[in-house]
């Protein structure tokens, strides 16, 4: 039996500046939550065929049923239409959120509308209050925005706050959403979404409390998660955060540098984990209730251009993706030139992601007389830190039709301007930093968020070392651990954690604390039938696979295990159609 509380959602409209609560144990006993839950608002809420940028896209934020009661379960799902992709947006982030939502009192929420003017949100347990944000509209530093909202605002310790910056504002399709700091909801312009909405903060906090049923064993269990997160599994992501990932994934060649023109280059040294943590590294931080502590803050000193001896200190997260995205795809060499992009990324409210993706494209058209600097407005270089600081700057500002399309991401952008067989978009969203082989770049393809965290494909190259099975039998396994997957993320728990709780025994001792009697089998029926939703939200929306859209660039350059097949690509794909067709519409 779920806790009443946990099956309230909180709806709130915009345009009318009301907001209701509804009881909806329908959809928690069915779905469980997060992304189960996420996809079953989005259908209800979003109607078919609705522009990203409308009043009647709609956000959904939703969080699991052991959310604040086990270790790593403590990430939130966001569900919405992408402006980037134009069907599913679905990005997850830590930080506290997760927490003050459920003690808020909410399973979800859902945002729907556009107020008259720019607006932040306060939600205090039952109350929901519409501030005027006109003041902080417009400000260059959306770090500035948090550490205002902060002074603003009561629960200190308890709330999470969410902000865009001049990204959102000004509806760059993969402007994220900033939430604490150092975590995001990075991928898929939900911040944009926000900008759409007028809407510029989220303010979130309560005091309920859980109650259980059965404390004794709820600890016994509790122990025996804490005890799996705290061994040897993750303790390399507490050393060195995801960074250290840089130096093996350039020793098997499987590290995309310069727009995936190479696979070795002599600055992975110098921006790997170990580098940055003996160099730079200022403190670690948890997202609430990890005791992992995985994300890694860099004490960057600035110093001043006239007085001497004296410096700007500023602290910077960093992680594998920023690294490889805005690092080792744009060829930087000098750890402080990457922390500087970082920084500016983090201000501007881009995702960093596809913002280093796209401007490694935009050089390679300037490398090859595609666009000329009429268009760039930069001499864009791979290598030089400076110059992509301004490319940052003008996806934000769009100072003319080239970087109006740019800002659009990768794949809008090369439809006008050429480029498109190195323009590294998967489903129009920008790659991940891996090129280890056939799984990985199918998995983000076809996958439903087309993030490489949906299936796993490079850990399926890594395991296969290039003795791949029948097209078609990859095809089927990369969908089966997707739909595993979805119940990780209905939980919703870090993917970090995946083997403690993709072992569903532990899953179902966590479940059965909370009163939720589900057996292994439930479970992966339940997570096939929420991957089914979702492909057939994408297909609603108009998404059809096709090898046509691959970029050409990923069969030039050689993957760790050979250079990967056209041919094996497009039987893959073909499969994969046939089961969207008979299987997941």
């Amino acid at each position: 039996m779920f806790e009443d509380k946990f099956t309230r959602v909180l709806y709130i409209d915009l345009s009318k500046k009301s907001f209701a609560i509804k009881s909806r144990p329908d959809l928690f006993e069915k779905w469980l939550g997060g992304s189960g839950v996420g996809i079953q608002l989005l259908k209800e809420e979003c109607p078919k065929d609705t522009d990203p940028f409308s009043p009647e896209n709609t956000i959904i934020f939703a969080v699991g049923p052991i959310t604040s009661l086990y270790p790593l379960a403590s990430k939130t799902v966001a569900m919405f239409k992408s402006p980037l992709t134009g069907n599913l947006g679905e990005s997850h982030a830590g930080g506290r959120s997760a927490v003050s939502i459920m003690m808020a009192g909410y399973g979800a929420i859902v945002i729907k509308g556009k107020s008259d003017i720019p607006i932040y949100l306060s939600i205090f347990d039952n109350e929901v209050r519409f501030h005027d944000a006109r003041a902080i509209w417009g400000i260059k530093d959306a770090i500035t925005v948090g550490k205002i909202i902060r002074q603003r605002e009561t629960f200190s310790g308890q709330r999470s706050i969410m902000r865009i910056g001049r990204a959102g504002e000004n509806l760059v399709s993969f402007a994220s959403l900033n939430t604490e700091t150092y975590r995001h909801f990075g991928r898929l312009g939900l911040g944009a979404v926000f900008g759409s909405k007028n809407l510029k903060a989220l303010v979130i906090a309560g005091k309920r409390t859980i109650n259980l049923t059965d404390p004794k064993a709820y600890l016994r269990v509790y122990k025996n998660i804490l005890d799996e997160t705290t061994s040897s599994l993750m303790k390399k992501y507490h050393d060195l955060g995801t960074a250290v990932n840089v130096l093996p994934l350039h020793e098997i060649g499987g590290l995309p540098i310069e727009n995936l023109n190479k696979i070795s280059y002599e600055g992975a040294a110098e921006l790997s984990g170990e580098n940055l943590a003996q160099n730079y590294l200022g403190r670690r931080i948890a997202c609430t209730g990890c005791p992992v502590a995985c994300v890694h803050i860099a004490a960057f000193r600035d110093p001043h251009e006239e007085e001497k001896y004296f410096y700007k200190t500023s602290m910077i997260g960093y992680d594998y993706e920023p690294i490889y995205s805005l690092g080792t795809m744009l060829g930087i060499k000098d750890a402080k030139g990457f922390l500087k992009l970082m920084d500016r990324t983090e201000k501007l409210g881009l995702d960093a992601m596809s913002s280093g993706v796209a401007l490694a494209w935009a050089t390679e058209m300037l490398n090859k007389n595609i666009v000329t600097e009429s268009e760039t407005l930069v001499k864009f270089s791979f290598g030089d830190w400076e110059k992509y600081i301004e490319g940052l700057e003008n996806i934000v500002l769009m100072p003319n039709d080239f970087y109006k399309a740019l800002s659009r991401g990768t794949s809008y952008a090369s439809e006008i301007y050429g480029g498109k067989d190195f323009a590294l978009n998967f489903g129009k969203n920008e790659m991940p930093g891996y090129h280890t082989g056939a799984a990985t770049h199918l998995g983000w393809f076809l996958g439903a968020r087309h993030s490489h965290l949906d299936n796993a494909g490079y850990s399926m190259d890594q395991s296969l070392k290039g003795d791949y099975p029948e097209p078609e039998k990859l095809v089927d396994n990369l969908i089966e651990e997707e739909a595993n997957r979805q119940i990780l993320s209905s939980l919703v728990v870090c993917f970090f954690a995946r083997a403690i709780y993709l072992n569903f025994d532990n899953t179902i001792n966590c479940l059965k604390t909370v009163g939720i009697d589900l057996t292994k089998e439930e479970l992966k029926e339940l997570g096939m039938e929420i991957y089914r939703q979702k492909m057939s939200y994408k297909t609603q929306e108009g998404w059809l696979p096709s090898h046509l859209d691959l970029p050409k660039r990923i069969f030039e350059t050689p993957a760790p295990f050979g250079k990967i097949s056209e041919d094996y690509m497009k039987k893959a794909i073909d499969h994969f159609r046939d089961r969207l067709e008979k299987d997941f519409r």
